[in-house]
């Protein structure tokens, strides 16, 4: 297309989910990312709805990493008629072969149980974004790259692949556009990791761009330096903490990389004596194929004379539904790891039904919990949850360790966009809840960078890339009011309100102050007169 190019930021814009930026340019136009919108109903529902592009003019694509949020609506785009190629490391390539088959398989299940739901109800059936045959046929698009070597996405566009130090074969993306003699330099953050990782070194990238886009996810957060035994330390109470009580040791955690992370540390901890050998169920099928991806890619994790960390005498890998539901006789002594890591679907919500009832039992996340989720929700201290429908009363001791994030904090997101510099023309932040984006925009502020060039696009806002001036920004497609995505919604307040309203009936002193109670509720209805 003629003209300055441009990104509209079809996701991650307000929020942390739903990477989706679009490229256009002179010599056509590209993604970088396909992400699934992860949070509350509203935010969720976005995934169902048509792409506010048309899919078969997109001709390539570039993929920072294989979280869901950033790879999740690959198969969909496919589907709805996308014939290009996926470029992204050999790694995510690897990853992906299992993850987005499981994305499918774990839609086809939710929508079976939603549509025997609607069946009782009287409503109508809803079909899966995507089924696991959808997402088996989208991994022909996938090409793996080297890091570190430039490649012709299309006519007047050429990319080079960084690491991004967040997850096996993530990547910072720089991005050169040439038309009529001038090239504008466009560096995508990705999602960045922190500067010490257990599988990692800290993120890199190349200096003098002209736009960058940064993640913000911690933008206003600060976390303590933490090295390898630090961290291990850390895990060590959090786990004799929750063993001494008696009960489970329940972890949401990501198939990708915090499991594997977790079960490096704990088998360090087992072989030191740190911790007693103790029984470790990683019940998530996906976890497990994911762990022979890690295998191949980090053969350095087997130390000499110990047990391989991922093949222990007490690591149980669960694949079958049958063997999950066994965990379930298990009342105590135990650490068992599942996902999803913000307890949104998969096996975990079975685990939390079995023991966030029981007062001896220990919740620990170890990751980032998107607003709305029941992750969130409990990080938040609700005293109970829905799960699977029915009502579950928390007892159990929630716990968080940062530690394990993925994400790089205020400070490494500073340093990095620093050593980027300088940035000619601007910095866009992406990927962050709106108060971590706005703290981290006024940090640079105060770092020397000048305010009016870091822009906080909203979601389906466009900015074109001109070489001077003011960027232009318009909205394109607003499939939310203002491009605003909530934190929370109105079925979040509807679910709290129902517990709330179960929880005062249950601990009213009589069935006068119940039946007073319900005649005011029904009032408000407009049910009848109080």
């Amino acid at each position: 297309m003629p003209g300055e190019p441009s990104i509209t930021f079809h996701g991650a814009a307000g929020g942390v989910t739903g990477s989706c930026f679009l490229v256009e340019h002179g010599g056509g136009s590209f993604l970088v990312d396909c992400g699934m919108f992860q949070g509350s109903k509203t935010v969720r529902e976005l995934n169902w709805r048509p792409f506010p592009f048309d899919p078969s003019s997109i001709g390539t694509m570039l993929l920072t990493h294989a979280h869901i949020d950033h790879s999740g609506l690959i198969p969909k785009l496919v589907k709805a008629g996308f014939t290009g190629r996926v470029h992204c490391t050999r790694a995510t390539a690897d990853l992906l072969a299992y993850m987005l088959p499981d994305s499918g398989f774990i839609q086809e299940q939710d929508v079976r149980r939603l549509n025997f739901r609607n069946r009782l109800r009287g409503r109508g059936e809803v079909e899966p974004i995507y089924t696991r045959e959808d997402a088996e046929a989208s991994l022909d698009r996938l090409h793996g790259v080297d890091y570190g070597k430039w490649i012709e996405v299309q006519p007047g566009a050429r990319a080079r692949f960084w690491d991004a130090g967040h997850l096996l074969g993530s990547a910072s993306i720089e991005v050169e556009l040439t038309e009529a003699g001038r090239t504008t330099r466009i560096l995508f953050s990705g999602d960045l990791g922190p500067e010490k990782k257990p599988f990692h070194d800290g993120p890199d990238g190349p200096e003098k761009m002209d736009w960058v886009v940064v993640e913000s996810t911690y933008g206003g957060r600060q976390r303590p330096d933490v090295d390898d035994a630090t961290r291990q330390a850390m895990l060590a109470e959090e786990v004799r903490k929750a063993l001494a009580l008696g009960g489970n040791l329940v972890i949401p955690a990501f198939a990708v990389e915090r499991t594997q992370e977790l079960l490096y540390d704990l088998d360090r901890l087992f072989d030191s004596g740190a911790l007693p050998v103790t029984e470790v169920y990683l019940d998530s099928p996906l976890a497990v194929r994911i762990t022979g991806v890690f295998e191949k890619y980090l053969p350095h994790v087997n130390q000499p004379g110990t047990p391989p960390p991922f093949r222990r005498g007490n690591l149980h890998l669960v694949e079958s539904t049958e063997g999950s539901k066994r965990l379930n006789r298990l009342a105590g002594g135990a650490i068992i790891m599942a996902a999803s890591g913000m307890c949104d679907a998969g096996r975990i919500r079975h685990h939390l039904k079995q023991n966030l009832w029981r007062r001896n039992a220990t919740v620990l996340f170890v990751g980032y919990q998107a607003p709305g989720t029941l992750g969130r929700i409990l990080q938040e201290g609700a005293k109970t949850v829905r799960i699977h429908g029915e009502e579950v009363q928390v007892h159990a001791r929630i716990r968080t360790l940062d530690a394990y994030s993925g994400h790089a904090d205020q400070t490494a997101l500073l340093n990095w966009t620093r050593e980027r510099m300088p940035v000619s023309r601007g910095i866009i932040l992406t990927h962050g809840e709106e108060s971590q984006r706005i703290a981290l925009r006024d940090r640079l502020a105060e770092a020397g960078i000048d305010g009016t060039r870091i822009l906080t696009p909203a979601l389906d806002e466009r900015i074109v890339l001109t070489g001077s001036g003011e960027p232009p920004v318009e909205m394109v497609a607003e499939r939310l009011p203002g491009g605003h995505l909530p934190e929370r919604d109105w079925h979040n307040s509807y679910a709290e309100t129902v517990l709330a309203l179960s929880q005062r009936l249950q601990t009213a002193p009589d069935d006068p102050t119940r039946a007073d109670l319900l005649r005011r509720v029904r009032a408000a209805l407009g049910l009848e007169t109080a």
